[in-house]
């Protein structure tokens, strides 16, 4: 006799979501340099009738939250900012990335999305990194 295999944690969270009946989930990423253009991109997804989430937080720009000379606080920082935005990617049903330019991190979040079958989408498809 053969018994169904227990859902996963990602197939527990997609039955969940459709048992809500939630909109579908983008997460918004790429460079902080394009908050801007994150933000119009919030907009319009939102228009769309999905559920946005993106970064919360440009250390580019000045804030009392990084501001700290202790360099070693503001590495920590960023890398609890970086933590927070894989689970977001891990909540998101698609990730949509912003911007004409992939830095690092970016790349590592679209092969972290695309490692768990999420699609992506490109505001510019010309920098997606497997075209």
């Amino acid at each position: 006799m053969s018994y169904p295999q227990p859902l996963t944690p990602e197939e527990k969270l997609a039955d969940a979501k459709k048992r809500l009946s939630l909109p579908r989930i983008v997460v918004i990423c790429g460079s902080t340099r394009f908050m801007a253009e994150m933000t119009e991109a919030d907009l319009r997804e939102t228009e769309a009738g999905r559920i946005v989430v993106k970064p919360g937080c440009d250390m580019k720009s000045p804030h009392d939250l990084w501001s700290d000379p202790a360099e070693a606080e503001a590495e920590a920082l960023k890398g609890r900012l970086d933590d927070l935005h894989r689970a977001k990617v891990r909540l998101a049903d698609e990730v949509l990335v912003v911007g004409d330019y992939i830095g690092d991190s970016t790349r590592a979040e679209i092969a972290y999305a695309r490692s768990l079958g999420k699609p992506v989408r490109f505001t510019h498809p010309e920098v997606d990194p497997d075209a």
